[in-house]
């Protein structure tokens, strides 16, 4: 029942999770970050049980580490969600991982890029996307708001109205949200806890 949803602005990506930690008819949390940064300039939004979502974004981003310190050089975003993607198709001959994610970053040539990773290990460069039933919801809405050249405030205008969708239409309760942007200065929060739709 996770929601995760990204989007690209002219200069960065903004991703934003739930952050709610529930299985079966159980909560245990309220805010748990499901939006992990991979690396100084890229997260990984994931939807998905807790133990694979840790498991597999705390391996993708050591991993990460381990390239830049063994080859002194930085993966694009690009490398990483081929890197990210790989690693699913290897686990779906062992042990899948059960998760579904959105991956952005930022280059200094590329810019901001968003990248739909699926636990089937299929990948697709996207301007917009969703994970888990808010696509229900919310693909219409980045459809008809999503343009180039959106800034930043338009970019998290248009995922609050996501939010507000999915508050007033989605039958699972998810109070609190965290928004995170990728851009030239790095992963930073936006906003976080609260539903972000009651501010504006």
């Amino acid at each position: 029942m996770d929601t995760v949803l990204g989007i690209v602005y002219d200069g960065g990506v903004v991703v934003a999770a739930d952050q709610t930690n529930a299985r079966s008819i159980l909560i245990y949390q309220h805010h748990l970050d499901k939006v992990a940064p991979l690396s100084s300039h890229s997260v990984l939004g994931c939807s998905g049980p807790n133990a694979d979502f840790v498991n597999f974004s705390e391996y993708l981003a050591k991993n990460l580490a381990l390239y830049e310190l063994s080859n002194d050089t930085k993966l694009s975003t690009n490398a990483q969600a081929n890197f990210c993607r790989g690693e699913l198709a290897r686990a779906l001959r062992k042990g899948p991982y059960q998760v579904n994610v959105l991956l952005g970053g930022w280059d200094e040539k590329a810019g901001g890029t968003l990248y739909f990773i699926d636990y089937l290990a299929s990948m697709q460069k996207v301007n917009f996307g969703a994970q888990g039933y808010a696509s229900n919801f919310c693909l219409s809405i980045f459809d008809k708001e999503w343009k180039p050249g959106m800034t930043l405030d338009e970019a998290v205008t248009v995922i609050d109205h996501c939010i507000r969708e999915l508050q007033q239409r989605f039958l699972i309760s998810q109070p609190n949200f965290v928004v995170k942007v990728v851009d030239k200065d790095g992963v930073r929060v936006v906003k976080q806890g609260a539903d972000p739709a009651e501010n504006s």
